[in-house]
């Protein structure tokens, strides 16, 4: 076993770990501040908690379908952080316009990001995401099969 095969395993080792505890806190967290009210709200843990038995999946038998699996929630892990971050600063603006109703531009921006809703939030998707694909990128599971040799 070469070092850098020994380096590569070790790194996705961490980002593993990484990811799982992102996820389960993430989830525990999002359930204890009662983030359950619409289906926006529960999109998050949908997505956490589809993500640790998928990556189990992909981990106790790995292959292409629970690798490419994996890849598509990971996809969705970064698209529902970016939707939840235009949710949380939309409810936010809207909140501060009511208050202040002539509040536009900077002002109305820097108002929203320091709402009430934590507008960041949210980009903890997207990082968990991102750690989701790093850990897939170049994995020997899915690796495409050598063509067969054909001589014609």
């Amino acid at each position: 076993m070469s070092a850098e095969y020994g380096a590569v395993n070790v790194l996705r080792s961490a980002l593993l770990v990484l990811f799982v505890v992102g996820s389960v806190g993430t989830g525990v967290e999002l359930l204890l501040l009662g983030h359950t009210e619409d289906t926006w709200q529960w999109t998050p843990l949908v997505l956490m908690g589809l993500g640790v038995p998928t990556l189990t999946w992909f981990l106790v038998r790995p292959g292409r379908a629970g690798g490419r699996t994996l890849q598509v929630l990971m996809g969705l892990f970064v698209v529902g952080g970016v939707i939840g971050l235009s949710l949380h600063y939309r409810g936010n603006a809207e909140f501060e316009l009511e208050m202040y109703p002539s509040l536009r531009g900077f002002g109305l921006f820097w108002e929203a990001v320091r709402g009430a809703t934590p507008v960041l939030a949210p980009g903890m998707m997207i990082e968990l995401g991102l750690l989701g694909l790093a850990y897939t990128y170049r994995h020997p599971a899915l690796a495409r099969p050598p063509e067969p040799y054909t001589t014609e």
